[in-house]
């Protein structure tokens, strides 16, 4: 275990996260998000034009995310937070400039750069400073109460992009939103990073079953180099290669890191996919266009008290992780199923456990990961979130033209009760002989 510190530096803790917060609101504060597919539609592009540049953002960040987390390893973080709103705000500024298809697909490679940056970069540097604070319990309830920003910057470019398109059309629009990045990359400059090797840790034996919390960070005797001597971020200088080689060699030959990055792209992938589809099942209810913005306000709301439950989410052990996943096939399928404005009240539950669920997660993958490599692991999980979300569109989609929006929506959900009973099998497997002091997390190894 990592020792905590009897009394965090709490300016710098406040600073930190003060900047965290305001970063993750303004990088989501884009007005063209509520409105880009309208635009392209209004430009003339087809729905099958339209199809293909969402795959082209996909592949993009496919193709950026694990190299940017190397280069995350290697060089500033924080340089890379700063750089990837402008990425993105280069994108947005061509889209409304030469508004073309030519000019989209570019955009999009652009955007999915940006984001590719900012994935893995960001969460090790808030683990590496929190660390280096004595606070690394904390990660979990930040990372969460970040989420919940970014979720709010969401809604708020939902409430403004409306009135900012009737004052000045896409130009204002896209003016907006490249504005927000540029204040992104401005308040990203407030990040404090320190990548000085920490104080010693010793490896504290611990004999807790599955009542272990989520977001703590685990200490086996099977894994010596879980508890090293020094920082988890300090293995000494490694060019960008070696650091790339050593964060994928993480994953493959350490089984618990291994988990931890299959555990983050299954329950990330799933219903970050199905949120695309919650406009159509809305439809499918009998309300009016009009009214499925208001449905959708639901759900966000409900993604929002997840984020700010991740402290009490870090109580769960390994049951209570499985439960809560079991709750989020549950209340997917039957809110889907139930083909009624009603059920998006199932779906809010459903969106804020599995907010929940995968900050939680993350926390897990963040205390398994040792070495300079964080952002480059980090980023791997990223990289299987973004492919496990491309096979979730293609299954749904041949879901949905053979049996309908609501019943592929429930069984895409069925995802979350196969994991859950994969956690639940192996924490009945698990058995810790008498006398041998043994750690078992609460998340699947």
């Amino acid at each position: 275990m990592t020792p905590i510190a009897s009394r965090v530096p709490e300016p710098a803790a406040r600073r930190l996260t003060a900047t965290l917060y305001g970063y993750a609101f303004l990088s989501d504060l884009v007005l063209l998000y509520p409105l880009y597919v309208v635009f392209f539609a209004d430009t003339g592009l087809s729905v099958g034009q339209i199809a293909s540049l969402f795959v082209i953002w996909s592949a993009a960040g496919i193709l950026f995310e694990v190299p940017s987390g190397a280069w995350a390893d290697v060089l500033s973080r924080r340089l890379l937070l700063c750089l990837a709103p402008l990425v993105a705000a280069a994108g947005f500024a061509l889209w409304v400039l030469l508004p073309s298809y030519p000019a989209f697909a570019v955009g999009f490679l652009l955007w999915g750069a940006g984001g590719a940056l900012v994935s893995g970069a960001l969460e090790a540097l808030v683990w590496t400073e929190l660390d280096r604070l004595g606070a690394v319990d904390r990660y979990a309830r930040v990372l969460g109460r970040a989420r919940t920003a970014g979720v709010l910057g969401v809604v708020v470019s939902g409430v403004l992009a409306g009135p900012a398109l009737a004052v000045g059309g896409y130009p204002v629009v896209g003016a907006a939103s490249v504005l927000a990045c540029v204040l992104a990359a401005i308040v990203a400059t407030r990040f404090p990073e320190h990548r000085e090797p920490a104080a010693a840790r010793v490896p504290v034996a611990e004999p807790v079953l599955a009542a272990r919390p989520m977001g703590a960070a685990p200490t086996r005797q099977d894994e010596p180099d879980t508890a090293p001597p020094a920082s988890p971020d300090d293995d000494g200088d490694l060019g960008w290669w070696d650091t790339l080689r050593a964060g994928v060699s993480q994953v493959r030959t350490r089984p618990p890191v291994r988990a931890a990055v299959l555990l983050v792209a299954v329950v990330a992938a799933d219903w970050g996919a199905l949120d695309e589809y919650t406009p159509l099942l809305a439809l499918d209810t009998g309300v009016g266009a009009q009214a499925v913005p208001l449905l959708l306000l639901l759900l966000w709301a409900g993604v929002t008290v997840g984020g700010l439950l991740a402290p009490a989410g870090e109580r769960l052990g390994g049951r209570g992780y499985a439960a809560l996943l079991g709750l989020v096939g549950v209340a997917l399928a039957a809110g889907a199923l139930l083909r009624h404005p009603a059920g998006f009240v199932l779906l809010a539950v459903a969106f804020g456990a599995a907010q929940l669920a995968t900050v939680l997660a993350d926390a897990r993958l963040q205390a398994r990961i040792t070495g300079t490599s964080r952002a480059t692991v980090t980023s791997l999980a990223g990289m299987a979130t973004d492919v496990l979300i491309i096979v979730t569109y293609a299954g749904y989609g041949l879901l949905a033209t053979a049996a309908g929006n609501a019943v592929a929506f429930a069984l895409t959900a069925g995802a979350y009760l196969v994991v859950a009973l994969v956690l639940l099998t192996r924490q009945r497997r698990t058995v810790v002989p008498v006398g041998v002091a043994a750690a078992v997390p609460a998340g699947p190894d």
